[in-house]
């Protein structure tokens, strides 16, 4: 093969392994960003599960109030 077929071809081989680890760099910073996303996601579900509105709670509180209402009843 001439010379200037070898050279095409370790340029063509530079130009591969070049883009290859471009390529995994941005899969480690695509599998980072979607760890972060997921633990966001957990800390909004949290938040959300903390501040759920009165009715769903409700009942917990009543629950919890009854010993304290039935010896307020007896008084």
């Amino acid at each position: 093969m001439p010379l200037v077929a070898w050279v095409t071809l370790l340029a063509v081989a530079l130009v591969v392994a070049v883009v290859g680890v471009s390529l995994l760099k941005v899969i480690f910073q695509l599998k980072h960003v979607a760890w972060t996303l997921g633990a966001v996601i957990v800390g909004v579900d949290a938040i959300a599960y903390q501040t759920r509105t009165v009715p769903e709670v409700l009942p917990s509180v009543n629950a919890n109030l009854a010993p304290v209402r039935s010896m307020a009843e007896q008084v």
